[in-house]
């Protein structure tokens, strides 16, 4: 392993921001992804087109949220497996998770391809909308295994300590998938369809890629295709991944339902929203980032035995990220009518954004905190706790929080969008009691 990868010796803070900026650059290449497809629909389609293409990628989006946190489970055992100078374990935890998430990716193709116009009849799709929202589904679902092999690659590398890597196989796919975008939609006319052919074709073309980068590469463990089978290390990644999963689930199905809380107040309040929320997925970049450096980070330490380097770095993420914070909230919260203007003309909508902003504002800030914790028990193997306090802050707070502010008379964006880090302070307090108890044991 070389030595750049390995978190177990040296700064700190140093070779935390190295790997986190890749982490990061990838991450903001994938906000624009999921932008450009809509940017291109929304210019060179129909106007129906619009609607099917962020209907139909809202779902392909949970799935691969899903699959990302299932996949974490990876992530943290080949990282202990480092650390703890286990090399020989790694490939054999990666072919069982290549025979895992190829099964699992065919289950949830058939269920895309099978079940697309009840999914999109669920989702309020406008009627105008329903059969091209079943067509994007259904070409996706067809090459899902392409966007979860996508992912599972990424989580593989960034176990290693590598996210240069997955930064490069999101670059490539983004690439192609502009070029497609123009060739199908613009060049062709293809609409919808052009928009989910070059989709799954980027994903499949970045994953072909990457495999051969990959054979190219100095990597310090022996694999071979004898260790593509199903056996004892999956029950070991999924103890891990599964309770991530199970809180992405949940946790945007809270989403969606806020959604629609803020859709009963009218037009404005929706498409403020909506534009709400394009500049909310750039605000939780450095957050995200932040959380998956930690996971690997912390998990080679903990695997080394080095558990006060790992609570070290726990506080370096929180800093870095809250110091950051407090320029992008102050941003949202005296300029975010600056911001929701790149995203409409339209005075009105671009009120009701700026109004939702100033309450979310803070979540800018604190987020990092929470993050940070949260990949910081994730390396430690704790993901069973990390989904109770986003259980809970999800149901307990945000979601009714959101729900009363909502239903008062002349219900303001603003309140509605403190809901946000309103639970985000109730989940740093149960990490903050459930440290102590844990930084307690590892003292005995």
């Amino acid at each position: 392993m070389e030595n750049k990868q390995d978190f177990t010796q040296g700064s700190i803070f140093g070779k935390m921001i190295r790997f986190m900026l890749p982490i990061l650059g990838a991450l903001v290449l994938q906000a624009m992804y999921g932008a450009v497809d809509l940017l291109i629909v929304g210019r060179f389609g129909t106007h129906a087109g619009i609607s099917a293409v962020s209907t139909g990628s809202s779902i392909l989006n949970l799935v691969t949220f899903v699959m990302s946190a299932l996949a974490m489970g990876v992530t943290i055992l080949i990282g202990r497996y480092l650390g703890a100078r286990q090399n020989e374990k790694i490939g054999k935890l990666i072919g069982n998770a290549i025979a895992f998430f190829f099964v699992l990716a065919v289950v949830l193709s058939v269920v895309l391809v099978v079940f697309a116009r009840p999914i999109a009849v669920l989702m309020k799709a406008p009627e105008e909308a329903v059969d091209l929202t079943v067509q994007y589904l259904r070409i996706c679902g067809v090459g899902l295994v392409f966007v979860v092999f996508y992912n599972l690659l990424s989580c593989i590398f960034r176990g290693l300590g590598n996210s240069r890597l997955p930064l490069i196989f999101v670059a490539i796919a983004c690439g192609v998938n502009i070029i497609l975008d123009l060739i199908l939609i613009a060049g062709l006319g293809l609409n919808v369809a052009g928009a989910a052919a070059a989709t799954i074709a980027a994903q499949g073309i970045s994953v072909i890629l990457s495999v051969f980068v990959i054979r190219r590469e100095n990597l310090p463990f022996v694999f071979s295709v004898k260790d593509i089978r199903f056996g004892k290390e999956i029950a070991s990644f999924v103890r891990f991944g599964a309770p991530l999963a199970l809180q992405e689930l949940l946790t945007n199905l809270t989403f969606l339902a806020l959604c629609a809380f803020i859709n009963n107040l009218g037009l404005d309040a929706s498409n403020g929203y909506g534009i709400a929320q394009k500049i909310q997925s750039f605000v939780m970049l450095i957050p995200a980032s932040i959380m998956q450096c930690m996971a690997s980070f912390v998990a080679q330490n903990v695997g080394a035995g080095k558990f006060d380097r790992a609570r070290k770095g726990m506080f370096y993420g929180m800093s870095v990220g809250a110091g950051i914070g407090v320029f992008i909230a102050a941003a949202a919260f005296f300029k975010g009518d600056v911001l929701a203007s790149f995203f409409s003309g339209n005075g009105a909508d671009i009120a009701r954004a700026f109004e939702f902003l100033r309450g979310f504002a803070p979540e800018a800030i604190i987020t990092s905190i929470l993050f940070s914790f949260m990949g910081y028990f994730n390396g430690h193997g704790r993901s069973l706790f990390v989904m109770l306090q986003g259980l809970a802050q999800s149901f307990l707070v945000r979601l009714p929080m959101s729900y009363i502010m909502s239903i008062q008379p002349e219900a303001s964006l603003t309140h509605i969008g403190l809901a946000a880090p309103t639970a985000t302070m109730f989940g740093i307090l149960l990490c903050v009691i459930y440290d102590c108890r844990m930084h307690r044991k590892e003292n005995q």
